[in-house]
């Protein structure tokens, strides 16, 4: 089967949900009941050499990205990853180019996982909510315990080897009224790129219709708006914050590459360990499974109509008052998922975020707008 038309990302889970720790928000670990009691949840040799081969084989361009997740997916052992390696390099033909992305919490990283890490190029993305203060809040082990120290002990490791790593912060209703204590914080460990994920937790039940640890939508926009002044002055150009990354992308007219701002989603698909694709990682569910890779080719799945409509759905489904907001070409009504809110009229179908988000890209808007007009002279440099 030929490749398809379009780039794609899959987040692979070659452990399932299962996990070393019981971080109090995580919305994957209750995946493990889609599937039969007594479960290994460990990615077989047939099931990883078939989808390192179809997801290589449907690729369409040069360099073929892989993004290993969780659950936690170090628990595999570092053998697991060897062996990863040595298939995608018997079935990479000449003149086409691997690149591995893994997301963990870094508890279980070692010396010789790192040495691994960076021999092989791969790209890690680290769990870290903050200072010890903000971390240990929520990040816990099975038995209640802190992983501050273990997380900084493997983020460390991952310094000394020098492999590439992206520091992926949960923004909650505890940190997210300290956005220059985080910022700081993360600076002074010397992180260079920064991704901050909004916690938003949907209970019905409740006076603002979510979780008492999920951050508050108007907050939201103040915690980026402070961090991006901050980064103005002193780090633009040195740390690459994924969010600014994203609004700058308007200013050059380029294609958002965070999903949740794109017009339309469905490009990035979920694996679990037994080849079953879903539509989503938020959407991994009986009613959302696309297939087997096993009986049906990645290829076939990814061009599936019921994926083609799920990401269509995200444009045709904006309500009147995002196609008409003055910030829709940054934020796209954002992800799906949040989309749980009534608008002042009593539509339903608004993001939940909605408030933060226009906070945000309405404060970076002049900026913005200055770097689009010097790009339009052909100025490529602001310093």
């Amino acid at each position: 089967m030929p490749p398809i038309s379009h780039d794609f990302q899959v987040f692979v889970k070659p452990v399932g949900s299962i996990c070393n720790l019981d971080c109090r928000y995580c919305y994957y670990l209750d995946k493990e009941h889609l599937y039969p009691s007594g479960e290994t949840f460990w990615m077989g040799e047939d099931v990883l050499e078939s989808y390192i081969a179809q997801h290589i084989e449907a690729s369409p361009g040069e360099v073929v990205n892989f993004s290993w997740h969780g659950g936690e997916p170090t628990l595999l052992g570092l053998d697991f990853y060897r062996r990863v390696v040595e298939l995608q390099r018997r079935y990479t033909p000449a003149g086409r180019r691997i690149v591995n992305g893994i997301q963990t919490n870094g508890t279980l990283l070692d010396d010789e996982w790192c040495s691994f890490l960076k021999e092989e190029g791969f790209y890690v993305g680290i769990s870290l909510d903050g200072p010890r203060a903000f971390h240990d809040l929520h990040r816990l082990t099975k038995k209640g315990d802190p992983t501050y120290d273990d997380v900084i002990r493997g983020y460390g490791l991952l310094m000394k080897h020098g492999v590439d790593t992206e520091i992926l912060c949960v923004v909650n209703a505890d940190n997210v009224g300290s956005p220059l204590a985080v910022y700081r914080f993360f600076k002074q460990i010397g992180a260079r790129y920064i991704s901050f994920l909004p916690l938003v937790e949907p209970e019905p039940g409740s006076i603002s219709g979510v979780s008492a640890l999920s951050v508050p939508a108007e907050a939201w926009g103040r915690f980026l708006s402070v961090v991006f002044d901050e980064w103005i002055e002193e780090d633009i150009g040195v740390v690459k914050v994924q969010m600014f990354e994203e609004a700058l992308r308007t200013a050059f007219r380029q294609p958002h590459s965070l999903c949740i701002f794109r017009s339309t989603c469905g490009d990035v698909p979920v694996l679990e360990h037994n080849g079953d694709l879903y539509l989503c990682d938020h959407f991994v569910d009986s009613y959302h499974l696309l297939g087997n890779i096993g009986r049906t080719p990645l290829a076939e799945l990814l061009t599936d109509l019921r994926l083609v409509e799920f990401g269509e759905a995200k444009r045709s489904s904006l309500l009147r008052v995002c196609v008409e907001c003055e910030v829709r070409e940054m934020c796209n009504g954002e992800c799906p998922k949040n989309r749980f809110c009534l608008t002042s009229d009593g539509e339903p179908g608004l993001n939940y975020l909605c408030e933060g988000y226009k906070v945000f890209f309405t404060h970076v808007g002049p900026f913005v707008s200055e770097v689009a007009s010097l790009w339009g002279l052909g100025v490529s440099s602001l310093g």
